[in-house]
């Protein structure tokens, strides 16, 4: 985006934008100063704290994403957005990986805590996206029909190398295990994403508005500088605000008797990804349900494919052998979150997504808590493969459009 594409309006005055970076870092410090003491708070405590942090890194994210623009595509703005959002998602899964090597159970939590936190991205994630678009529009007066979202050409990149990543993921429950080459294959295609990403332009004709505004401003070299900081600042904070706000969510379960597999698998998810979120909700309630998706769908191209690959990488570091196994349940659900990646592909390849899809994917998702047992988990996966099936039959001449954005064509 160039300088000439900027809001005519005027932007927030010199003040105004420190006053509002200021208030962002008074509400991450706690959460810092806290982790860094090495204080264990208790589980209301630290839920409170760290829970602001989170919130607080989430703002620092958007402002980032957002000045971003000014110097490179929105596309590779909002990859680094997600990568960086989904940073706790890695300190925890890797963690449970690593320490699997010499105790089975956490190589469990590790595909538990994996598959829950992709789900939760297109259970709940899409459909809030869905939901705070749709308010955002109705609040400015367009017509219902008129409030499902619809993505810009450019999402056929990330529908693309998700759809390829998804029908991989398939070869994980197959073999029952994350395999010795899974990372070799799937870590060098995220590479391959990031690259495509990045040359998709400049940049967007999307206005600027609030901090970002005045951001973009800025000399390009202090720009630079200052983008730079906001994400290596919310970076920070999220390492240090997301994982202790999971570990106390989970503590306060545990207090009230929920099982701790259900803890790891769920509640840790919501923690970690609550960064990403957020943004994605602000991004939907702003207008700009296009970009809230686009978050949304470039966080699960990055965890189906980085995060899944480097498991394996973590389990053998730890004293585990050539590839980590999948046993049992983790199996089931390896196979229903890589069968409801397919059903998501399926629906965004005519790049709308309708209130109707997204209750689908909503009920869908919230079904496998009224239906505990694990061969419902079986009968999800075929509910999710049949209803892409059918979904994908009139969808059937935008698969190839899809596959040639690969390639950049």
């Amino acid at each position: 985006m160039t300088l000439t594409s900027l809001s005519p309006a005027a932007p927030p005055r010199g003040p105004a934008v420190r006053g509002r970076l200021l208030l962002a870092a008074i509400a991450a410090a706690p959460a810092v100063v806290l982790r860094l003491s090495g204080a264990e708070p208790g589980p209301v405590v630290g839920m409170l704290v760290f829970g602001l942090g989170v919130l607080a890194a989430a703002v620092l994210l958007m402002w980032a994403a957002e000045t971003a623009r000014a110097d490179i595509s929105g596309a590779l703005a909002l990859a680094l957005l997600a990568f960086i959002a989904v940073l706790p998602e890695y300190a925890v899964d890797l963690y449970f990986a690593y320490t699997g090597g010499s105790e089975p159970a956490n190589a469990a939590y590790a595909a538990a805590n994996m598959t829950g936190a992709n789900r939760l991205l297109i259970g709940v994630g899409w459909p809030l996206v869905a939901l705070a678009g749709y308010l955002a529009a109705r609040r400015n007066g367009a017509r219902p029909a008129l409030a499902s979202t619809t993505l810009g050409a450019h999402r056929r990149v990330d529908i693309g190398f998700l759809a390829v990543a998804a029908v991989f993921a398939f070869v994980l429950p197959l073999t029952r295990q994350i395999a010795w080459y899974v990372p070799l294959l799937i870590v060098p295609w995220y590479g391959f994403y990031l690259w495509r990403v990045a040359r998709s332009g400049p940049g967007d004709d999307e206005e600027f508005t609030g901090v970002p505004a005045r951001l973009a401003r800025l000399p390009r070299r202090g720009r630079r500088l200052t983008t730079t900081a906001l994400f290596v600042a919310a970076a920070a904070v999220i390492f240090a605000a997301a994982e202790p706000f999971a570990t106390s969510l989970i503590s306060a379960g545990s207090s009230l008797g929920v099982d701790r597999f259900l803890l790891v698998q769920w509640v840790a998810p919501l923690a970690t990804e609550a960064p990403e979120l957020i943004v994605a909700v602000v991004f939907a309630w702003r207008l700009r349900a296009d970009d809230g998706l686009g978050a949304l769908l470039s966080s699960k191209v990055n965890q189906w494919t980085l995060l899944v690959g480097l498991l394996p990488v973590a389990y053998l570091a730890g004293g585990g052998g050539f590839g980590m196994p999948l046993v049992g349940r983790q199996v089931d659900e390896v196979a229903l979150t890589a069968a409801q990646t397919v059903l998501a592909v399926v629906i965004l390849l005519d790049l709308r997504f309708r209130l109707w899809e997204a209750a689908t994917l909503f009920g869908l998702f919230g079904a496998q808590f009224l239906l505990p047992a694990e061969s419902a988990r079986l009968v999800l996966t075929y509910v999710y493969l049949g209803l892409a099936a059918v979904l994908l039959v009139p969808r059937l001449r935008h698969v190839g459009p899809s596959l040639r954005a690969i390639g950049g064509r």
